[in-house]
């Protein structure tokens, strides 16, 4: 007579030709999450040192000199030569690059936000005919690459009598711009509730009145994060300012002195001047996420909670 082994209650092993029960399926399901979470804790891993290396590197180059730099580039520096940044600043007039940055930026980003949050409120809350088409129009702009209108895009802003001035790179950088802000806070604005909204209008409220007192300060993540967006973005653009602002070297962006510094590098050999001026155009990106973290994940989230 042939033993007959019996499986304990909850095991996951099933006789052949029958299906796993649901403690099986629930276990062999944990693996599968575990496994997944695991290689996704690798690839973030992965990334951050492909990120953060480079980094890290440039501040350390900052404050070397030339020799250093080519002949011990992973060591630490002997000594902080802060003259690196003082000559960046001065003699390759990065002090005067990076004011126009902040000027552009500021600029665009406001005008951006402006007349973003605006057009994606009533795209978001208004029913007219054409909401639709004018809301796919914007949308549209996010498929279209930078380098495919720059020609076109230079005889526009030569022809409006714009061309080498800071006006025609804010307007630019408005257009270009406006896409995704509209995308976000389209969406954004479609998650707040009617009910505040209908309050205000019976309290004697315009459609302006409402708009700014009202459902703007209660978009204030949205606006954060798309805001921060927007900076980023605009801070790190080249091929924009390089077209529009080519023959007027004293409006060139910060983007523009670092590239013109790397070329003199290979001639003069500042190659500690060219690091330093990289640390100041990275660091104020860093400390503005650093800052505004928080912020910027409430605003991705909130509306998907709501």
């Amino acid at each position: 007579m042939k033993s007959q082994t019996t499986l304990p209650p909850g095991s996951a092993a099933t006789p052949p030709g029958r299906p796993p029960t649901p403690a099986g399926r629930r276990r062999g399901e944990h693996r599968e999450v575990r496994l997944f979470s695991g290689l996704g804790q690798v690839a973030l891993a992965v990334w951050a040192v492909i990120v953060i290396v480079p980094i890290l590197w440039t501040f350390l180059a900052a404050f070397k000199n030339t020799s250093e730099i080519f002949s011990s580039p992973w060591t630490l520096p002997a000594e902080l030569r802060w003259e690196n940044f003082g000559r960046a600043w001065t003699k390759a007039h990065v002090g005067r690059y990076f004011l126009n940055s902040v000027f552009v930026v500021s600029c665009s980003t406001f005008g951006t936000m402006l007349f973003g949050s605006m057009a994606a409120y009533v795209l978001a809350r208004y029913k007219f005919r054409g909401n639709r088409a004018i809301y796919y129009l914007f949308v549209s702009g996010l498929a279209f690459p930078v380098f495919l209108a720059l020609v076109p895009l230079f005889f526009v802003v030569k022809n409006l009598g714009l061309l080498d001035t800071h006006t025609g790179v804010i307007l630019v950088y408005m257009a270009y711009s406006l896409p995704f802000t509209i995308f976000f806070l389209a969406a954004f604005f479609r998650t707040l509730p009617n009910s505040v909204a209908e309050a205000g209008m019976i309290d004697g409220c315009s459609h302006t009145r409402l708009f700014f007192r009202v459902m703007l300060p209660m978009a204030k993540p949205g606006l954060i994060s798309v805001a921060i967006f927007n900076i980023i973005g605009q801070w790190a653009q080249y091929q924009l300012p390089l077209v529009l602002l080519s023959n007027a070297k004293d409006k060139w962006v910060l983007t523009q002195g670092i590239a013109d510094i790397s070329v003199n590098a290979g001639y003069e050999a500042d190659w500690s001047g060219l690091f330093a001026a990289l640390t100041i155009a990275i660091l104020p990106m860093i400390i503005v996420y650093a800052v505004f973290q928080r912020q910027i994940q409430s605003g991705l989230t909130s509306g998907a909670v709501k």
